[in-house]
């Protein structure tokens, strides 16, 4: 006699926010149904919704913020495709000895152009460095416009305990949706060759920071010595 299982009801839960999700009913960015109104439309008690929204913000597809609701941020991307260089800058603390500089600065020609502001307007800057044992194995520029900056720590040399998203997501509520990358061989700059003690060319990376609206949050960029660092993708073929 053959029998059929039914799915827990949490995991239902779960099944019809991601076909809503992979159909464009619910887009990146948007706001879900509040917990009651899932509890109502979807027949199911409270504890069953919490659940599966606890769920599906630990499997990454949507992000909960305190008082605020779930948001959308689309079909997770395999362990693989999303190991990125800016991407891990964001999400990791700070050592002890990892910020060089913060403050305010000028806007060199090619952020001003990311961020689409005029060259020289006043930016935030945080300079680090990042080590494995003993050798920098990163030099690392953030720049962010003074709106998203202010009256955050982005300003102080002190390391930060949480990465930047989480920091920039408590105080300021910005919420960080992709990254474009470029990638390039390049020699170093003459202050990175004093760092990372080699003049040896170094992978360096360009990223820009978005919003869902595809606004630009901030510009990362990143000098990676070739020696320590390979950059491996993952993707499909069609």
């Amino acid at each position: 006699m053959g029998m059929d299982f039914a799915p827990p009801k949490y995991a239902q839960v779960m099944r019809t926010i991601q076909e809503r999700i992979e159909s464009g009913e619910y887009a990146p960015g948007d706001m879900l149904p509040s917990e009651t109104q899932l509890v109502r439309e979807l027949g199911v008690g409270r504890t069953t919704v919490v659940r599966a929204l606890q769920t599906l913000a630990m499997q990454g597809w949507i992000e909960r913020e305190h008082g605020r609701g779930s948001f959308v941020k689309g079909r997770p991307q395999s362990p693989a495709e999303s190991v990125r260089p800016s991407l891990s800058t964001t999400e990791q603390g700070e050592s002890a000895d990892a910020v060089l500089e913060a403050g305010r600065v000028p806007a060199p020609r090619h952020v001003a152009r990311l961020l689409g502001v005029a060259e020289g307007s006043p930016l935030i800057a945080r300079k680090r460095v990042a080590r494995q044992a003993d050798v920098i194995s990163a030099v690392e520029t953030i720049w962010v416009p003074l709106e998203h900056a202010l009256g955050t720590d982005l300003d102080k040399p002190e390391p930060l305990r949480r990465g930047i998203r989480q920091h920039l997501q408590s105080l300021k509520h910005l919420r960080f949706d992709h990254i474009t990358e470029r990638v390039s061989a390049r020699k170093p700059t003459k202050e990175e060759v004093e760092l990372l003690g080699s003049s040896n060319p170094v992978l360096g990376v360009l990223a820009t920071v978005h919003d869902p609206a595809g606004d630009v949050l901030m510009v990362v960029s990143l000098a990676l010595p070739g020696s320590l660092h390979v950059l491996e993708d993952v993707f499909k073929v069609s």
